[in-house]
């Protein structure tokens, strides 16, 4: 016998659209790293939907579509024998969107470094149709006068 409150979440699960739950993203996110480190392009139609739009920064112009987003993939990175490493952390999953912290850190040693908040709605089939980035790099750390002397 199924209970009132199984069958209301079913129906509420049913009319709400794409669901997307901590293991899809995590699923995802384990494909965006791999697919930075892959010298072949192609492997983004995984992950991103035909009409994706990618969002380098809140305000910047949305880079649409998939082959628009596998020419500014090529044009971000050094290639796939970048150094580099990254660490994400899943803040929130709710309706089809999820908000991600990365820590990424370029370089052995590190000569560059972004924490990021990402926002991404992943479909029912697990790819990303809107993948915005909110990056954030350390201060420079300026020498006051003084010191420079």
């Amino acid at each position: 016998m199924v209970s009132h409150r199984e069958r209301e979440r079913s129906h509420r699960c049913a009319n709400m659209g794409p669901m997307t739950d901590r293991a899809a993203v995590t699923r995802w996110l384990a494909a965006y790293e791999a697919a930075w480190r892959d010298p072949d392009t192609s492997v983004l139609a995984a992950m991103f939907t035909d009409d994706a739009s990618y969002l380098q920064a809140p305000y910047a112009r949305a880079v649409v579509g998939l082959p628009a987003i596998k020419k500014m993939w090529d044009a971000e990175r050094d290639g796939p024998d970048e150094v580099f490493t990254i660490t994400t952390e899943i803040l929130a999953v709710d309706d089809g969107v999820a908000v991600v912290r990365a820590e990424v850190r370029y370089g052995e040693p590190v000569t560059q470094e972004w924490r990021d908040l990402w926002v991404l709605r992943l479909g029912e089939d697990g790819r990303c149709s809107h993948f915005e980035e909110w990056p954030f790099a350390p201060p420079r750390r300026t020498v006051p006068m003084r010191e420079a002397r």
